[in-house]
């Protein structure tokens, strides 16, 4: 309490009160959602990755959108961001998706060889602990009793989840999305080709590496793995266009 000249009490100085109405009446930022242009695109990306639509299938825009029940205009958005990534080709008035010759997935996985095992020295050194570690141990094991079991889409959904997992554990995440983006222009074809056990097996064995290079921070054991199971994927997928 305070006293004016007069002699007469004054209540307490109002400050506080005014600044605790201030910040409390303080605006949050919103959450946004996505914009329908970004779910277009991520339906469609997703729609190519898991290999839902075959090379050379044509993707015409008013289809694609009575199908989704959107407007053209995200549609076309999606498929225009698509083919600046080279997941989608443009062909006159619509476009499909290509048809990867055994040049094609040379000069890819050349890129991969550059990029993914150094972004696994990467993460290895980082001596991920068990916590982090655990969504890619959980995603192994559910490859396994997918494996045991002859589920190819399961083994496919894990191994998709392990690649997440272990991305999420490189701190360069430019060099992640760099990695994303050229290991989705052969994922459609690699769909077709986790059917066959001895793919699968082949898969398991170069992960399990992988995952244990990881758990005791060896990031030139980690690199090696990274180009041990490219050098093995590359091969199946030559293999099964008949140009290995």
């Amino acid at each position: 309490m305070t006293v004016r000249h007069d002699g007469s009490a004054a209540s307490a100085d109002p400050a506080p009160a005014r600044t605790m109405r201030r910040a409390s009446d303080k605006l949050r930022v919103l959450e946004r959602p996505d914009s329908l242009g970004e779910r277009v695109y991520a339906t469609l990306r997703e729609h190519l990755r898991a290999g839902r639509i075959a090379a050379g299938q044509p993707l015409a825009e008013g289809a694609l959108a009575e199908q989704l029940g959107v407007s053209r205009t995200p549609v076309r958005e999606a498929l225009t961001r698509l083919a600046s990534e080279g997941l989608v080709v443009a062909d006159g008035r619509s476009f499909t998706v290509p048809t990867l010759t055994g040049d094609d997935i040379e000069d890819i996985y050349a890129l991969r060889y550059l990029l993914e095992p150094e972004a696994l020295r990467l993460a290895a050194i980082a001596r991920p602990d068990r916590k982090m570690l655990a969504p890619l141990r959980s995603a192994l094991d559910d490859m396994t009793a997918a494996h045991e079991a002859g589920d190819g889409a399961a083994f496919m959904e894990a191994n998709y989840r392990y690649r997440d997992a272990w991305t999420a554990l490189v701190p360069n995440k430019r060099l992640v999305r760099a990695i994303s983006l050229y290991a989705d222009h052969v994922r459609y074809l690699r769909a077709f080709t986790l059917d066959s056990p001895s793919v699968r097996a082949v898969v398991l064995k170069g992960l399990k590496q992988l995952t244990t290079a990881l758990a005791v921070g060896d990031g030139v054991a980690a690199a090696q793995a990274m180009r041990t199971h490219l050098g093995n994927a590359k091969h199946i997928l030559l293999e099964m266009r008949g140009t290995s």
